[in-house]
């Protein structure tokens, strides 16, 4: 990867650029617009948002100011844990359009297997739900569909009554959180992996490790972690409000780290926290 406007290609043929602006935390006030046309006046061109995160109208309306044409962009959201199920997914659905007020999305992923909500009948709820995202896929409402903390019991279910694989799994994905096993069953399936929470929800600051590497390649801690994202092959997701962060963070493609670092950054086992399970969460 040689710039932000370098792509992965899904398994659809569809094309992902290789960094996107994640906007989790990011309110839906005039700040969540102001730091959305940050990231796009910094070269981004993916942005990540979700129903749960409450900010699709400041996403939409960010876009609309920006000056970029949509077909420029790619908009990723995700359903949120409530709506699960055929019928819910498809109203969900165009609730976000509206509020992003946009005619189609690039990419739209279930946010969760197994919420709450659902916890009896998870399997028969995902089931619903992708038939909703196939329709919607098929009638070109969404270029490409896909899944997110989902783990490979989650995946296998889907897989049962499925008629197209997941594209994308997005997961947490940063400095001694690999999740080995599940990166490599999710590319078997063909899947590009997307890393939230790259940065490890700011708590790789305080690595030591981390602090030497950025002295060693006089570059930020944010810059060394995104990096390393790409070197993996993962599609990291780094959220910021702060434009000189958020310019900052796109600046990784003018240097590399040795093969013995990245192994090192992915050796930190739990240095930022692992992943949460997904059969277990609260929401």
């Amino acid at each position: 990867m040689n710039s932000l406007s370098d792509t992965y290609q899904l398994s659809n043929g569809v094309h992902i650029p290789c960094i996107g602006f994640g906007t989790w935390q990011t309110p839906n006030s005039d700040l969540g617009v102001a730091s959305v046309k940050a990231a796009i006046a910094a070269g981004y061109r993916h942005i990540d948002t979700a129903q749960g995160y409450g900010n699709e109208a400041s996403v939409g309306k960010a876009v609309k100011e920006s000056g970029v044409k949509r077909d420029e962009l790619f908009i990723t959201s995700k359903l949120t844990n409530t709506e699960h199920g055929y019928e819910k997914t498809l109203a969900a659905f165009e609730e976000t359009m509206k509020k992003l007020d946009m005619d189609y999305l690039d990419l739209f992923l279930i946010h969760w297997p197994n919420p709450l909500p659902f916890r009896s009948r998870w399997q028969e709820a995902n089931a619903g739900t992708w038939k909703a995202f196939e329709e919607l896929y098929q009638a070109k409402r969404i270029r490409a569909i896909g899944i997110s903390n989902f783990r490979q019991r989650h995946i296998e279910a889907l897989l049962k009554t499925a008629a197209l694989a997941p594209m994308v799994n997005q997961i947490r994905l940063c400095p001694g959180d690999t999740q080995d096993e599940l990166v490599a069953y999710c590319r078997s399936k063909g899947m590009i992996l997307e890393a939230y929470s790259p940065l490890g929800i700011g708590k790789i600051f305080e690595v030591p490790e981390l602090q030497i590497l950025s002295k060693k390649y006089s570059r930020s801690i944010a810059q060394i972690c995104i990096r390393w994202s790409l070197q993996m092959e993962f599609l990291p997701l780094p959220k910021s409000v702060t434009p000189a962060r958020i310019k900052e963070n796109a600046e990784v493609f003018d240097f590399e780290l040795s093969e013995d670092d990245v192994t090192l950054i992915a050796g930190l086992k739990g240095c930022v926290g692992y992943s949460q399970d997904p059969d277990t969460t609260s929401f």
